[in-house]
């Protein structure tokens, strides 16, 4: 190994302890074609229906037709996965991206990942080949058994350059457009190895580079280009708690128009702040429990702060809004059709006073049994709460795609893996099929084999 990749790897074994500069100018690519916001693809609701693009690949099959799997439409009844009768590429259970179910193979094959290629996050910028001779990206590089997207992302846009590449699930790559301008596309799927921090992000592939521009979940920066997009903090990670962070926009016209693709806040005290620039007043302010309305929400100023803070606890998704400029400020007071305006929001500790209006009463009876349901919800918590110590370990059923490994089955066939943990907060039931109960698995630790052979003996005998 030499000197400059011993210091690149010695970098990424103390960046969690550095705070990254922001990044400049905003993204290199218009966000406009793009149909994912998530760097998995969860997201995902267009209308791909084989595992290649433009009709190649093989066809998936219809999601009310796999009640043999794990997932099918009827495990998805309030559609917050998309599934239901269609056969589009989805990923209800947080893989690294969208995938279907096909006809089982001689090889007993049952799903495959699609290949979508309008579903990229923007700021991510293709799978390329990496010879090694020249290296793709020219810049420094580390390896790390901890890497994630972000955490390339954050070691190159520290050392001030404009791309970062991760490869083979553990090394990262830095270097500029002038790299890119060379380099060879490879398919998409080739960049298929899972980055060893994080299971749910794909990270290169064996000689493969995925490459994003570093400004991709940056913690502060000057947006000029007519249209982009910005991410919360440490995206695609989970922002982090105590984040202080900043956005000036400011792309030519009169006006501005900002579509909110993903918005997922931990709590209230996890505050998104849109000002006007210039004056600096406060225009809309959303949190966790008030998130920003659906559609385009168009402001009447050409220039834009936003301003995101967390709190000691904070540990969520966080956002991802598209912007660009509109040359007529005269649409903003009149709502276009489809468009979402809300009224500003006021500073807090504001005085604000109201008139009765038609409904009133209404509302007073919505308010009670509000009241009454959050005092039922206060104690049932304190319930919970006094058995905790009673509870030494809480254990999570993680379905799986495939058919039943443990124990006998009573319905639908699904697989189980058992995983623990010590448990943080007060455990409260979930409902089957919950994707925040699916999609935790990461978080837990698996059973030893002595334990899972004890648990599939008392379910036998059950």
């Amino acid at each position: 190994m030499g000197t400059q990749d011993l210091q690149g790897f010695l970098f990424l074994l103390f960046l969690p302890l550095l705070q990254p500069r922001g990044a400049s100018a905003g993204s290199l690519h218009s966000p406009g074609l793009s149909e994912c916001f998530q760097v998995n693809g969860a997201d995902y609701r267009g209308h791909q229906n084989r595992t290649g693009p433009r009709g190649a690949g093989r066809p998936c099959l219809f999601w009310d037709q796999t009640q043999q799997h794990s997932y099918s439409s009827a495990s998805d009844p309030q559609g917050r996965w998309g599934l239901g009768a269609h056969n589009f590429c989805r990923n209800p259970d947080g893989d690294v991206q969208p995938w279907c179910y096909v006809a089982e193979t001689e090889e007993g094959i049952y799903w495959r990942y699609c290949d979508i290629p309008t579903c990229h996050m923007p700021g991510y910028l293709g799978c390329f080949v990496d010879s090694g001779a020249p290296p793709a990206l020219s810049g420094p590089s580390g390896t790390s058994t901890k890497l994630t997207v972000q955490v390339c992302l954050r070691f190159c846009r520290m050392k001030g350059y404009q791309l970062a590449g991760v490869e083979a699930g553990y090394a990262c790559f830095c270097g500029s457009e002038s790299d890119l301008a060379r380099g060879r596309l490879a398919p998409a799927t080739d960049c298929d190895q899972i980055c060893f921090g994080h299971p749910g992000q794909l990270c290169g592939g064996d000689g493969r580079l995925g490459v994003y521009e570093v400004s991709v979940g940056s913690c502060q920066g000057n947006w000029t280009a007519p249209q982009g997009v910005i991410y919360s903090p440490d995206f695609p990670d989970e922002y982090g708690p105590d984040r202080n962070c900043s956005w000036a926009l400011g792309p030519p016209g009169a006006a501005l128009e900002l579509t909110f693709r993903l918005f997922e806040l931990a709590d209230p005290r996890d505050r998104l702040e849109l000002r006007d620039a210039a004056s600096g007043s406060l225009l809309r302010a959303f949190d966790g429990a008030r998130p920003p309305p659906p559609g385009p929400l168009r402001l009447g100023t050409a220039a834009l702060l936003l301003t995101f803070r967390s709190d000691a606890r904070g540990h969520a998704q966080g956002f991802a809004l598209t912007y660009r400029g509109l040359q007529d400020a005269a649409e903003d007071p009149a709502a276009p059709e489809g468009s979402a305006q809300t009224p500003a929001a006021p500073l807090d500790g504001a005085n604000v006073s109201c008139s009765p209006r038609p409904g009133a009463p209404q509302a007073a009876m919505g308010a009670r049994v509000f009241s009454t349901v959050t005092a039922v919800s206060v104690l049932l918590l304190l319930l919970l709460g006094l058995l905790r110590p009673l509870r030494r370990r809480s254990c999570l059923l993680a379905p799986g795609k495939g058919s039943p490994a443990l124990g006998p089955s009573r319905g639908p066939r699904r697989s189980w893996a058992v995983w623990y943990r010590q448990p943080r907060g007060v455990p409260l039931p979930c409902s089957p099929g919950d994707p925040q109960v699916e999609g935790s698995a990461a978080g837990y630790r698996p059973l030893s084999a002595s334990s899972q052979s004890s648990l599939r003996s008392l379910i036998s005998a059950l």
